[in-house]
């Protein structure tokens, strides 16, 4: 590792863990876990993420349950799928800047459609590197609670804007209208797009809308989102 490079992850860790005291190990660790599979070297970020999804999880359900203890488990599992989601791994690695800092291979780098899953994946990856590295979920907890602290806060005060199709079905439903209708369909086979499906939502002929996502599952919460604006601009 360059000092140019040494110094960079120096300044990453000091915004990630401002107490901790970097050692080789934390550097090396951290070093893989921005370094992509596709770069071809032989020390990458999948081992790293594959253990970071196992320690942000946990994490996650831990300050829930510290932060949230009134909640009901269904609430918290809700919530939770929020704190961990792809989207906000995403949303992290770029309040963190990490996109200069990855490592990867020539098609990787000119793929913008897989901008997103790259950031999430390197973000977890980023988390298994410091629990690697200090055994400690304190440390994890220091550097992700704010950000929960954020994320809860907007979730709870509006539940429909990340869970929009149960709240959708429960407009519907207490309108008498019965279930939404979803048509979606895969424009395309490129992973992490985020026009790779395109879902149609109908509730009889009440109400109409479109949305688009990396997956069938974004491509139909962002449908429901769009139905659901729809429905708060005709009140």
């Amino acid at each position: 590792m360059d000092n140019t490079r040494r110094q960079a992850l120096l300044a990453l860790l000091q915004l990630i863990c401002p107490e901790e005291t970097p050692s080789v190990e934390m550097l090396t660790l951290v070093d893989q876990a921005l370094t992509h599979v596709s770069s071809g070297r032989q020390q990458h970020h999948e081992r790293l993420e594959f253990l970071g999804d196992a320690v942000l999880r946990l994490t996650a359900t831990q300050y829930l349950d510290r932060a949230h203890p009134d909640l009901l488990v269904g609430a918290c599992s809700t919530l939770r799928a929020q704190l961990v989601s792809d989207r906000w791994l995403t949303a992290l690695g770029e309040h963190l800047h990490l996109e200069p800092l990855l490592i990867l291979g020539t098609k990787a780098r000119g793929d913008d459609a897989a901008r997103a899953t790259l950031l999430a994946d390197t973000t977890e990856a980023l988390i298994g590197a410091l629990f690697e590295a200090t055994g400690d979920l304190a440390t994890i907890h220091q550097w992700l609670t704010p950000h929960w602290q954020d994320t809860a806060q907007a979730v709870l005060a509006a539940p429909h804007r990340f869970n929009s199709k149960t709240s959708l079905q429960e407009w519907s439903q207490g309108h008498g209208l019965g279930l939404p209708n979803y048509r979606t369909t895969e424009r395309n086979q490129r992973h992490g797009d985020p026009q790779r499906f395109c879902s149609h939502v109908s509730i009889g002929d009440r109400l109409a809308a479109e949305g688009w996502g990396r997956s069938r599952k974004d491509a139909e919460q962002n449908a429901a989102t769009a139905a659901l604006d729809q429905l708060d601009s005709d009140d």
